[in-house]
């Protein structure tokens, strides 16, 4: 009986699996396999809620496969000499995994490319399993990528999407392949106290009540941050637990404008994908650069780390900050006015805040994480590289009331109204009463420092 194995990265899930269909083509047996790989931990990828969430994601794959007849087979080393190894107890002849866009991961792929073809065996390597339409399918006649959105939204809405596969009845593993004990969350400290639950099974059943009852009024509500109308997808779409695929055909049976603006969130994802895929160093350099001279020394490092504490004395960045640290998520709009705030108006490098998003964000990936910072920066594909947010006029236009300032940042939960999103306004005996921080700079004084540093003054 012909046997195969399936890698599994960062697509945690048995439904709609275009490598585990392909491994199982003609009844064979399978290897479902996950590798824990230490690179990943000295690459700075291992964050502590990442773990946890991965944790759940193993545990609930492995149930999923027993239920079917099957297993996880869980391995730990270097990631290409434990697929080898066991593709060797297996006597397996081809090797099945999902296409990836880091350089490590593409790193990764050669290595075990050559590994096994000096093994007699083969790699194949299937797109559109992380992506709905894979990086490169589409492209500008005069590039090998696309660098602004609109028209690749343009492209990607036009192209057809892949059928979504049916999720197996049945896997046979062969018993000789052992494999080491499973993670558990309650094993990894430094975790967010609200970190959502993750695995397939959370992340099917959040899509279909998102579906029945949220998509709807996503479009009017996707930036109402005490409301929080997002579909809270991305830890599952970043660990695979759901199938991009799945998720636009499902959006688009639904239909409406709600589900339009949804889907359009998922072709960002894609977009920023090609665009890593085609630019693997915009992880760590400006994809178009401004020649920033970004702060450094004493006073940069301290603005940073009251920002990073959620203590910078502007009330809608703080509580963003500070639901980062408790939930392992942030809302997309806190996300845009946090980084607005690190970069343009403390002037301090983006790469210092993807770092800090990269140890707490339960969904912080490569792609959406780098370039979504590039893109707020100026220094990405944003055609407007130096609009500025503010979070005073922001906070009151999408927190009108006040409540996510009040839910986050304790201090201020007695202030009514819109008046906190300006404390410092409040009478001087109120303002010492809450114990909240005066603001690191003025938003005058930022902007000024900005502008110059641009040469736009």
């Amino acid at each position: 009986m012909r046997t195969s194995v399936v890698v599994f990265t960062c697509d945690l899930r048995l439904s709609d699996h275009p490598p585990l269909r392909a491994a199982r083509y003609g009844g064979g047996r399978v290897v479902p396999l996950f590798v824990r790989d230490p690179a990943v931990d000295r690459a700075g990828f291992a964050a502590p809620n990442r773990l946890a969430f991965l944790a759940d994601c193993l545990r609930d794959l492995d149930t999923r496969l027993r239920e079917r007849g099957g297993r996880l087979v869980l391995r730990e080393g270097d990631a290409v000499t434990e697929v080898c190894r066991v593709a060797a107890e297996a006597d397996a002849d081809e090797v099945h995994m999902a296409d990836d866009v880091s350089a490590f991961a593409r790193a990764r792929e050669q290595r075990l490319r050559r590994a096994l073809e000096a093994d007699g065996r083969r790699l194949y390597v299937h797109d559109a399993v992380s992506t709905a339409v894979a990086p490169g399918a589409v492209t500008p006649a005069s590039s090998d990528h696309f660098a602004v959105f609109t028209p690749y939204y343009r492209r990607w809405s036009a192209q057809g999407l892949r059928d979504v596969l049916d999720t197996p009845r049945a896997i046979t593993v062969p018993e000789e392949v052992g494999s080491a004990q499973l993670p558990e969350r309650g094993d990894v400290s430094g975790v967010s106290p609200g970190l959502c639950a993750g695995g397939e099974t959370a992340g099917r059943r959040r899509l279909t009540a998102w579906l029945r009852s949220g998509v709807d009024a996503y479009e009017e509500r996707h930036d109402d941050l005490a409301g929080d109308g997002t579909s809270r997808l991305s830890p599952h779409l970043h660990f695979g637990t759901l199938s991009p695929v799945e998720a636009v055909h499902r959006a688009r049976r639904v239909g409406g404008a709600g589900a339009e603006a949804f889907v359009r969130q998922i072709a960002w994802r894609d977009f920023h994908r090609q665009v890593l895929a085609a630019r693997p160093d915009a992880a760590a350099r400006d994809y178009r650069t401004h020649h920033d001279r970004w702060r450094g020394g004493k006073d940069a490092a301290a603005d940073a780390e009251a920002w990073r504490e959620g203590r910078t004395g502007y009330p809608v960045v703080d509580a963003a900050m500070r639901q980062l640290r408790h939930e392992g998520w942030m809302h997309n709009r806190g996300r845009l006015l946090a980084a607005s705030f690190l970069t343009k108006t403390l002037y301090v490098d983006w790469r210092v805040g993807a770092r800090h998003f990269l140890d707490l964000l339960v969904d912080g990936d490569m792609a959406n994480n780098q370039l979504n910072w590039q893109w707020v920066a100026g220094t990405g594909t944003d055609t407007r590289p130096n609009r500025v947010l503010n979070p005073v006029t922001q906070g009151k236009r999408y927190d009108p009331d006040g409540a996510y300032v009040r839910r986050w940042v304790e201090e201020l939960a007695g202030v009514k109204g819109a008046a906190v999103h300006e404390p410092w306004n409040l009478p001087a005996q109120e303002r010492a009463r809450t114990g909240y921080p005066e603001p690191v700079v003025s938003l005058a004084e930022g902007l000024d420092r900005f502008k110059r540093a641009r040469g736009r003054s």
